[in-house]
């Protein structure tokens, strides 16, 4: 699919030498997120990942993703679905779409690596979408875990996040903090690229939608939505961003 695009690294010509050697690079943090070439398949996309021998296999989440998108010419059908559900994405196109997405927050630590950021486009504009892939994954540490000893430097962090999100008091302390970082992320993508909306969106390739009554949590108690599997629905954020959050169960793909 030639809409899909992954870091490049000038000094590889073939296939596995480039994906061989963005894996290198990546490790030693030598690679800009600014030079990209067309995705030559799902497979490189594994050289993106942190721990590929880990992560890069059928069931999980990083692999399911990639044959999923790389199958289709535009977006997997269940993501067309269920943008089409709003009015506002009547029309909607996909430009570009990139696995592995990193976006910088203030502060040290982690960066928030995006599953797949996608830019589309409607006839009201550009639209900024971050894809969570899962299987059996968990969101990870929640809000109150995630705060144990924390550094100034993370509470700078949180506060950021929260103003990304129009949110006027801090979340539970169960609430997922990848939850929150993740939906700002495509806030924050969304306003670098003078994006109309935002979606955040979960894609889960779960049997039994693991995971699900955390983003319900997630959800309830930032923006009082009530989600459902298969919805999309949107809240219209301080800045006056039309944000969209909704879980898609994934038609999986790797055999």
């Amino acid at each position: 699919m030639t809409k899909i695009f992954v870091t490049f690294d000038r000094s590889s010509a073939s296939f596995k030498e480039r994906c061989s050697s963005i894996e290198m690079y990546l490790r030693k943090g030598k690679v800009k997120q600014d030079v990209f070439v067309p995705s030559m398949g799902p497979e490189a996309w594994r050289a993106l990942l942190t721990s590929p021998k880990k992560h890069w296999q059928c069931g999980k989440s990083a692999k399911e993703l990639a044959y999923c998108w790389e199958k289709c010419e535009e977006f997997p059908p269940e993501v067309e679905m269920i943008l089409n559900q709003s009015e506002a994405f009547d029309r909607i196109e996909l430009l570009l779409a990139f696995p592995e997405w990193a976006v910088k927050l203030p502060s040290s630590g982690r960066q928030s690596h995006n599953d797949i950021w996608a830019l589309a486009k409607t006839p009201d504009g550009l639209v900024s979408i971050a894809v969570e892939g899962k299987v059996n994954e968990s969101f990870d540490k929640t809000l109150g875990q995630w705060k144990i000893d924390a550094s100034s430097g993370k509470l700078k962090r949180l506060k950021y996040l929260m103003s990304c999100l129009g949110l006027n008091a801090e979340p539970p302390s169960h609430v997922r903090y990848q939850l929150i970082h993740r939906t700002a992320s495509a806030v924050i993508m969304a306003e670098r690229f003078g994006a109309k909306a935002a979606v955040m969106l979960v894609q889960s390739f779960s049997p039994t939608d693991k995971g699900f009554d955390d983003f319900c949590e997630f959800s309830s108690h930032c923006f009082g939505i009530k989600v459902k599997t298969g919805s999309l629905e949107m809240v219209r954020i301080k800045s006056g961003l039309a944000l969209h959050i909704g879980w898609v169960r994934g038609i999986r793909a790797c055999r």
